[in-house]
């Protein structure tokens, strides 16, 4: 019962006793990515992370592993190659389910039909293809099955299953994380596809610099490189496949970015950290990551405000000013043009002196409130606007600052339990070097120390 995530067209011939399928070369017409899907654990190229001896994975795909798992990672790094490797590697039945089209009756028929094989002794691998998409009560169908090992669940998401999973079906499961392939893993599945007799049986020749060049716009997604490579054959009239024939065979180079997926987390937090770090290209590169991928410019912006009061607070007062502006624009004017002004306020934020002082002085604030430490607001602060507020001690013996030439007087304004408390520290960057001799002098003051 699959939706065809691993059924091959007519031109393939399939070979259950191999456990495989089998192509024709260059003239088959199944995608050079299908075809050239690893067969064995030994053709498997990456994710060694995963596949050391007596790892968890490789148990599973060696066919001696029970639990459940879910393979998240980016996309063309294996997750469905794997999945089918524990199927074939356990002798189980193999039943697959896309997230984007099936639904709790679809996921219960399977289950329904696991059961009725365990009956016979036969068990089944259930593989959900992009799982983050199922809703609460289609994951929750899946619980008592795998729980009870009536299947054994293969999920494939590219989304971080902490932020995409439901806790009790997570918790259920093993979560084994794949890495994108690096620049030599993708030049090897390349060459594999040239000479292979899945492949092309060496029928093209792909100089060096077409394969340096596929391998760059792959963005360590093997399924990217070799649409690259097939689309570059396919334009190929002498069998030679040159950089000139990539390039103009390929769009543009792989963004490795979700905007609804982990990638997104990760990546706006990349850009907030070389701010904080005051690494201005790198943040210009990920936040040029961001917008080649289509991000909400207003996303952009409102992480820009928080990390101007965040990261640089009173060490450079003009950042907040500054992000606020370019949030403003994002609303005026919109996009691409904005791209400019977000710009603008990437470079102002990641060259600005930094300070951590403001949300350290909210920090222990808060941690007073929450430890209990209020008190009551001294008698002098509280309103004396309303009849009977004189009788109650309200608002009596008051200073008024400005009636003081310099603008500030000795006074309590804190509850009595936290009379010297200091919560603000200020740093010597930027700004703040000036402002801190300025606050220990007004809490001289206000202290009447």
């Amino acid at each position: 019962m699959t939706d065809g995530l691993f059924d091959m067209p007519g031109a393939a011939a399939e070979s259950e006793a191999a456990g495989r399928v089998e192509f024709r070369g260059a003239g088959s017409s199944v995608p050079l990515a299908v075809r050239m899907r690893p067969a064995s654990l030994d053709e498997v190229v990456g994710q060694q992370h995963l596949l050391g001896p007596g790892s968890p994975l490789r148990r599973l795909v060696e066919g001696s592993g029970a639990a459940s798992v879910l393979l998240y990672g980016p996309p063309g790094t294996g997750k469905t190659t794997l999945a089918s490797l524990i199927s074939q590697a356990t002798g189980r039945r193999f039943e697959a389910l896309s997230a984007l089209s099936a639904g709790v009756k679809e996921v219960r028929a399977v289950i329904d039909l696991a059961r009725r094989r365990l009956t016979v002794g036969e068990q089944t691998v259930l593989f959900i293809d992009e799982v983050h998409r199922f809703s609460k009560t289609q994951q929750d169908a899946l619980l008592a099955a795998v729980e009870n090992r009536v299947v054994l669940l293969v999920g494939a998401t590219t989304e971080n299953p902490s932020f995409s999973v439901v806790s009790p079906l997570l918790s259920r499961s093993l979560v084994l994380q794949l890495h994108s392939l690096t620049d030599a893993d993708i030049r090897q599945v390349l060459r594999r596809a040239v000479e292979d007799p899945r492949g092309f049986a060496g029928e093209y020749t792909v100089t060096e610099a077409a394969l340096d060049h596929i391998v760059r716009i792959a963005g360590g997604d093997a399924r990217r490189s070799l649409t690259a490579l097939e689309a570059s054959a396919e334009s190929s009239l002498d069998g030679t496949v040159d950089v000139d024939l990539v390039e103009a065979s390929v769009d543009k180079a792989a963004v490795r970015y979700d905007r609804g997926g982990d990638q997104h987390y990760d990546v706006v937090s990349a850009f907030i950290k070389s701010i904080r770090g005051s690494d201005v290209d790198a943040a210009l590169h990920y936040l040029a990551r961001m917008m080649s991928a289509g991000e909400d410019p207003r996303f952009i912006a409102r992480r820009l405000v928080i990390s101007a009061s965040e990261d640089i607070g009173m060490a450079d007062p003009t950042a907040l000013q500054a992000a606020v502006a370019a949030a403003q624009v994002v609303q005026l004017i919109g996009m691409p043009e904005a791209q400019l002004t977000l710009t603008h306020a990437t470079i102002h934020l990641a060259t600005a002196p930094k300070s951590g002082a403001v949300p350290a002085a909210l920090g222990a604030a808060m941690s007073d409130i929450a430890a209990g430490k209020a008190g009551q607001v001294p008698a002098h602060l509280r309103d004396g606007h309303y009849a009977g507020a004189a009788a109650l001690g309200n608002a009596q013996g008051y200073k008024y600052p400005h009636d003081d030439p310099d603008g500030v007087l000795a006074q309590q304004y804190p509850p009595d339990e936290l009379v010297g408390r200091d919560y603000y520290t200020p740093t010597d960057h930027g700004t703040e070097r000036e402002i801190g001799p300025r606050v220990q002098k007004l809490r001289r003051i206000v202290r009447a120390k």
